[in-house]
């Protein structure tokens, strides 16, 4: 199996709501783990309203089902509620992968 492509997004949540964005993104390991291209998914804290997901694929045509799946769906559902920015999610080259 090849991982070279994944996806990182950074998520700023609106004063106050920094816990409630952490316990959406826990719910969504539930649905990473349905996606049969997905190689791995990390959803992350970087401080109180900072937070993130790392996933990875090992096609193109696994990070465009992603992209366009359930996921990014329910965030763009929470988004006005729980984030104060738009989601910054870039599509990224992996180098190496132990």
């Amino acid at each position: 199996m090849t991982i070279d492509r994944g996806l990182l997004a950074i998520l700023n949540a609106k004063p106050g709501k920094g816990d409630e964005l952490g316990a959406f993104l826990e719910q969504g390991r539930e649905l990473a783990a349905q996606e049969e291209g997905t190689v791995s998914w990390y959803a992350f804290r970087l401080d109180d309203t900072t937070y993130g997901i790392f996933d990875t694929f090992e096609s193109e045509e696994a990070r465009e089902a992603h992209v366009n799946g359930r996921i990014p769906a329910a965030l763009q559902d929470v988004s006005s509620d729980l984030l104060a920015e738009a989601a910054d999610i870039k599509p990224i080259d992996v180098l190496a992968v132990k």
